[in-house]
C-alpha cells in the first residue's frame, strides 16, 4: 500500500516545484512500530543498512525503533557515527583500503570482514581497538530467481566465504571473530530466511556455541503487509535459544518502505503511431535508476483504467522510460504525478546524468510540508 499514509494529502503538492522527493513521517513511524515490536519480542537488534534509506535528517527519529546503523564502507560508517551516534556502528564491506582503515576504527563497533584473507589483514589491529569482529558467509544456498543481479548466492559470487573455504581457516584466525554474518535476500519473506538459515544451520552449526552474534544481514521485507512475522519470530527465537546468540537483522526497505513520494510534472505530450507518451520531468534514469537496473515498475497515484500512456523522460537516454500506465482521463501538460515507494535506493542513488537537476527533498509531517535539501548547478557541476 505506497500511498496507505498518503490519504487526501496529495492536493497539497499541487503548488511545489518538480521534481521532488517527499518523506513520509507517518510511514516512517509506523514501520518503526514494527520494527519495535520485534525486538520487544525477541531480543534481536535492528539495523538500519543505509544503502536503501540514508537520509539523515531522519535518523532522530528512527534511532528510538533501532539499535544502530549499517555501513558498506567509510563514509556511510562516518555518517551512522555523527547521526545516530549513540547507537552501534556496523560496517561491512567487500574490502577494506589500507588509507581508510584506521579513521573507520574510531567510527565502527563492529566490522564484518569479506574473507579470511582480509580478516587475517585486518583483524588483529581491529580486536586491539576492542571492536567486535564477524567474517560474512556465503551459504551457496539461493532463493532469488527474478533478479540476479542481486543474488550473493549466484555462481562464482563475490560475497562471502564458503563453507570450504571458511574451514580451511586456521585455529588463529578464528579466534579472532565475535560472529559471523549471511546477507542473501532481495524484498523477500520469512519463508526464504528459514531456507537459507537451514542450509546454513546444516554446515555451520558445530561453529556457532564458540560466537557470540550472527547476523542475518537484510532483504527482509518486515514491514510489508503480507510479510510473516511469526515465522520470523519463532526463528529468531529458536537460533538465541540453541546457540545463545545475539541475532542481527540489517534491513534497509523494511524501515523505509513505502514512506516516500516522487513528484513530477507532465512537460510534454507525443504520439508515436498508437502509443500516446507523456515525457516528464523526472527521470528514471536519474531519480529512480532500481526501475533500469532491477528492474520494476513503481507504483502510481493516479493510475486507473481507460487511457493508457508510455510514461518517460526528458533525457536523452532512448531507454529511460519509466512504464506504461493507464489513467482515467486523458493527460494535460502541466499535470502532476505522483510516484511511490520512492524514500528507498532514490535519494541515496541519483544521478546527474544529462545534467538533470537532482529533485529537492521534502518533508511530510501529518500535513505540514517543509523543504530538506535543494539542489543547484553548483551540486552537478561540483560533482564534475
Amino acid at each position: 500500500m505506497p500511498f496507505r499514509y498518503l490519504e487526501k494529502r496529495g492536493e497539497i503538492f499541487k503548488d511545489l516545484p518538480t521534481p521532488a522527493y517527499i518523506i513520509d513521517e507517518d510511514a516512517l513511524l509506523a514501520n518503526g512500530e514494527i520494527l519495535k515490536a520485534l525486538r520487544e519480542k525477541t531480543g534481536c537488534k535492528i539495523l538500519l543498512a543505509q544503502k536503501a534509506f540514508s537520509n539523515y535528517a531522519f535518523y532522530p527519529l528512527l534511532s528510538k525503533y533501532l539499535d544502530g546503523t549499517e555501513a558498506s564502507g567509510l563514509y556511510e560508517a562516518r555518517l551512522g557515527k555523527e547521526e545516530m551516534g549513540e547507537h552501534e556502528v556496523h560496517v561491512f564491506c567487500g574490502a577494506y583500503r589500507e588509507e581508510e582503515f584506521d579513521e573507520l576504527l574510531t567510527y565502527a563497533d563492529h566490522l564484518v570482514f569479506n574473507s579470511p584473507t582480509q580478516l587475517t589483514r585486518f583483524g588483529a589491529r581491529a580486536k586491539a581497538q576492542h571492536k567486535s569482529i564477524g567474517l560474512r558467509i556465503n551459504p551457496e544456498y539461493s532463493t532469488q530467481s527474478a533478479h540476479a543481479i542481486y543474488d550473493p548466492c549466484a555462481p562464482g559470487s563475490r560475497l562471502g566465504a564458503t563453507f570450504e573455504v571458511f574451514s580451511q581457516m586456521d585455529e588463529e584466525t578464528f579466534n579472532l571473530l565475535d560472529g559471523l554474518h549471511f546477507h542473501t535476500l532481495c524484498e523477500q519473506n520469512s519463508d526464504d530466511l528459514v531456507k537459507t538459515w537451514q542450509a546454513f544451520e546444516n554446515r555451520f552449526s558445530p561453529y556457532l556455541h564458540q560466537l557470540k552474534w550472527l547476523n542475518m544481514g537484510g532483504g527482509h521485507h518486515i514491514t510489508r503487509d503480507d510479510y510473516d512475522r511469526e515465522t520470523l519470530e519463532r526463528l529468531i527465537t529458536y537460533i538465541q535459544e540453541t546457540y545463545d546468540l545475539q541475532v542481527y537483522l540489517e534491513p534497509g526497505e523494511a524501515i523505509a518502505l513505502n514512506a516516500g513520494y516522487l513528484i513530477t510534472r507532465v512537460l510534454d505530450l507525443v504520439d508515436n503511431h498508437d502509443m500516446k507518451i507523456a515525457i516528464l520531468d523526472t527521470s528514471a534514469a536519474c531519480h529512480m535508476p532500481d526501475v533500469i537496473e532491477m528492474p520494476y515498475r513503481p507504483p502510481l497515484l493516479q493510475e486507473a483504467s481507460g487511457y493508457p500512456y508510455r510514461l518517460g523522460s526528458q533525457t536523452c537516454l532512448a531507454g529511460d522510460i519509466i512504464g506504461d500506465y493507464s489513467f482515467d482521463h486523458p493527460l494535460k501538460i502541466g499535470e502532476i504525478l505522483v510516484f511511490g515507494d520512492m524514500a528507498i535506493y532514490t535519494t541515496c542513488k541519483n544521478n546527474t546524468f544529462n545534467g538533470m537537476p537532482l529533485p529537492a527533498i521534502y518533508r511530510l509531517q501529518g500535513s505540514d510540508l517543509s523543504l530538506w535539501k535543494n539542489f543547484t548547478y553548483e551540486d552537478f557541476k561540483s560533482r564534475l
